[in-house]
């Protein structure tokens, strides 16, 4: 039996680590970040770089990373907050870096079997579900992104006929991202998280492709 294999952009963050550790199990698992292999989603150098070193095809490639503030930022409660330079750096991490992993992933994705490409997302990026308000920088950001995946499964669907794109909410986690906010909200560990988004990933099909999916397989509304 053919070994499966996984590729973790952003294997250093709370999920990203946890979900390198369960895959372990499963076979063999590439971890690419900024602490462990230089990786920065913000240079295309850097991601073009590293991805056209790897040998072979995935099973599974993961982005995994994201944040929420950059630089000291935080999320900005009113328009009066809002800062261009701030929400420039958003999109820049949040939206136009995942945009680069799967502009140069294609190669690695196989034209014989299936793969999914998994994008993390967050709820928050709903534009149907938002009825709050505020974090427009991040809340934009993610809402780019899950773009960037719809779109781009529609162009892989023609190249490797078995790809798999999504975008996934993972819930709330204990992870530096969340560390300040949790007091709102309930959350579960990274390990807990990766659990649940690889059942998701397990149980997709081509027809989920260029979707968007919570952390139990629910759908998400754009």
């Amino acid at each position: 039996m053919t070994q499966e294999r996984s590729l973790i952009i952003g294997a250093s963050g709370g999920i990203g680590a946890a979900l390198c550790e369960v895959l372990a199990s499963r076979g063999e698992v590439v971890g690419l970040s900024r602490s462990g292999t230089g990786l920065d989603l913000t240079d295309e150098a850097s991601i073009a770089n590293l991805l056209g070193a790897q040998l072979g095809t995935f099973d599974r490639i993961i982005v995994a990373t994201g944040a929420l503030q950059i630089n000291g930022a935080e999320p900005e409660k009113t328009l009066r907050a809002l800062d261009p330079r701030a929400m420039a750096n958003q999109f820049a991490l949040n939206a136009i870096g995942p945009a680069l992993v799967l502009k140069h992933a294609v190669p690695l994705v196989p034209r014989d079997r299936r793969c999914v490409l998994a994008v993390l997302s967050a709820r928050v990026g709903s534009i149907g579900d938002n009825r709050l308000g505020g974090w427009i920088s991040y809340r934009a950001a993610k809402a780019a992104v899950n773009q960037v995946v719809r779109t781009s499964a529609i162009e892989y669907g023609r190249l490797r006929k078995q790809a798999i794109l999504v975008s996934l909410h993972p819930g709330t986690v204990q992870t530096s991202l969340t560390g300040p906010y949790l007091a709102r909200h309930g959350a579960v560990s990274p390990q807990v998280a990766a659990e649940n988004l690889l059942g998701v990933i397990d149980g997709l099909s081509t027809t989920d492709t260029g979707q968007f999916f919570d952390w139990a397989g629910k759908a998400v509304p754009w």
